[in-house]
């Protein structure tokens, strides 16, 4: 044979043998099993039982398997070697309906948040489809849910009147919170002390609630009282539940009143009697001493009746204009503080420089002066001016540690999407997950690692229905947090509240990382999360 025989013999044989050995190769040698392998983490499954060591892999943006994955090949893989592992954060109570202009969501992400509840507090969109359809076009970093709102479906329906509705305009506004819950609401809000919901009375908000019972939604209610009358808003929150036949939600609960700090065994009590009696009832909460709403709050809803423009012709009458200051002192008093250094300005449009400052701070540099009287005109001209975002430093915080204890409470924020500008707002909306875990977890002891994820992922889920979220599970979609619970902490402060919190390396929406090594990425994985009536 010649050398070049010989040498295509070779060649031949060498080919054979390549082929022969590829086709003997597993078919998953070639594409990986797993997406994305997380390994060596500390797992918090959500459930509240404890942690233990392990993998999770995931494909195709579900958990695939958990347990000791080893050699599994995967795409990628992290190590979370010394880290807690937990299902993404489940913020129920937020007001991001401008989120598409920020779809990053990142004072969300750096919380830990992988799901976002909007519609809150009787005010959301009507047109649910196309509110929740827009993600198609729009991508967003985290998952979206929304409720159909009391108030902005009264709204359409009655407009700002202090009146009941008729008989047709309530027909229209049953109508408009059915075709809501059928477009994916996931139930019914209401803000019982904003226009034009504290307007409502009881029985109209039950026959709304029936229709949301009847599309398995719930009852998210911003009560009509958090102060003095707090015991009558919490006892009509579960009549509202127990009437309509669906579970209830009472949103930031708390004690506004500093006469009544001290009071939230009895609060807490009455959730727990309803509860008792099979209701299904539950709260949600924000770590802080301070709430945060619009400025008009202060002043008596009969004001505020048919709009902004009737309230301003009112004040210009001299004999109402004294009226309502007479009133709002009256509130004052009843709500045991002396004057309004506990009311704070987040946002003013019209004079940039009052943010930050109190109204009773604003009072003595514009006005010279320091009682209550001409705290009270300030307020007025500021409202009259267009209104201002405030944070109230209304509660105690014995208080928000009794809640924080309940097993029926959940941690939720209270915020919109936020981005740093020149106003001071709440910082919760920068800090409020890592702040139960870092202060209250961590530095306090109040309650377990474990049970305070539990508030934040499966608790949430099961209450708002969100079936395949709130627990590291084989099957369920992979929304992941990874932090460090030594290092976890809020930075944001209510004088400095643009600061994200330190301590979350990595946020995985439906498999994919949208914060990696503590850096935004560009991922916009989140996903339209529809109630059970959705389609009928």
């Amino acid at each position: 044979m010649s050398l070049f025989l010989k040498s295509a013999a070779v060649v031949v044989t060498a080919v054979a043998i390549v082929c022969l050995l590829l086709a003997r190769r597993p078919a998953d040698a070639q594409t990986p099993a797993y997406d994305l392998l997380i390994t060596n983490a500390r797992i918090v499954d959500g459930s509240g039982n404890p942690w233990f060591s392990g993998d999770v892999a995931i494909k195709d943006g579900r958990i695939a398997r958990i347990g000791r994955v080893g050699s599994e090949a995967a795409a990628r893989t992290i190590d979370a070697r010394g880290q807690i592992l937990a299902p993404g954060f489940i913020d129920v109570h937020t007001h991001v309906e401008s989120i598409y202009s920020l779809p990053a969501a990142e004072n969300f992400v750096r919380m830990g948040v992988t799901t976002l509840v909007t519609g809150n507090c009787g005010s959301s969109t009507t047109d649910v489809a196309e509110f929740l359809g827009r993600i198609k076009e729009k991508p967003l970093a985290v998952n979206l849910a929304t409720l159909i709102a009391h108030g902005s479906v009264r709204r359409r329906a009655v407009g700002l009147d202090d009146r009941a509705p008729t008989p047709e305009e309530l027909n229209q506004m049953e109508a408009l919170v059915e075709q809501g819950m059928k477009e994916g609401a996931v139930g019914l809000s209401t803000g019982l002390i904003y226009v034009p919901g504290t307007y409502a009375k009881t029985d109209e908000i039950v026959s709304l609630a029936r229709v949301v019972a009847k599309y398995g939604g719930l009852y998210a209610t911003h009560m009509r009282n958090e102060g003095d009358k707090v015991a009558d808003a919490i006892r009509e929150s579960i009549q509202i539940g127990e009437q309509a036949g669906l579970p209830v939600e009472i949103s930031h609960f708390k004690i506004s009143n500093k006469k009544f700090w001290g009071q939230t065994p009895m609060t807490l009590g009455l959730v727990r009697e309803a509860r008792g009696r099979g209701l299904s009832v539950t709260v949600d909460q924000y770590a802080y001493t301070a709430s945060s709403t619009s400025l008009d709050s202060r002043l008596p809803s009969w004001l505020r009746a048919g709009g902004f423009d009737e309230a301003k012709k009112r004040l210009a009458d001299k004999a109402t204009r004294e009226r309502v200051i007479s009133e709002t002192k009256d509130n004052l008093k009843k709500s045991g503080f002396k004057d309004y250094s506990y009311a704070v300005v987040a946002s003013y449009s019209p004079d940039k420089s009052f943010n930050g400052k109190s109204i009773a701070e604003i009072t003595k540099e514009v006005r010279k002066k320091s009682d209550v009287y001409s705290q009270i005109e300030q307020i007025l001209e500021m409202y009259e001016a267009g209104g201002a975002s405030m944070v109230y430093h209304s509660m105690g915080e014995d208080d928000v540690k009794r809640i924080m204890q309940e097993p029926f409470t959940m941690i939720a924020s209270d915020s919109g999407v936020r981005q740093s500008d020149e106003s001071v707002p709440h910082p919760r909306g920068y800090g409020n997950n890592a702040r139960v875990l870092g202060r209250y977890v961590r530095e306090l002891k109040l309650i377990t690692l474990e049970d305070a994820i539990r508030k934040m992922t499966s608790l949430p889920a099961q209450t708002f229905g969100f079936r395949d979220r709130g627990l590291i599970r084989e099957g369920l979609a992979a929304d992941l947090v990874i932090f460090d619970e030594n290092t976890i902490a809020d930075q944001a402060t209510f004088d400095k509240p643009h600061q994200f919190p330190l301590g979350i390396s990595y946020v995985i929406v439906n498999g994919a990382p949208v914060l990696e090594n503590n850096q935004m990425t560009t991922a916009r994985s989140g996903v339209a999360l529809r109630g059970p009536g959705y389609g009928t």
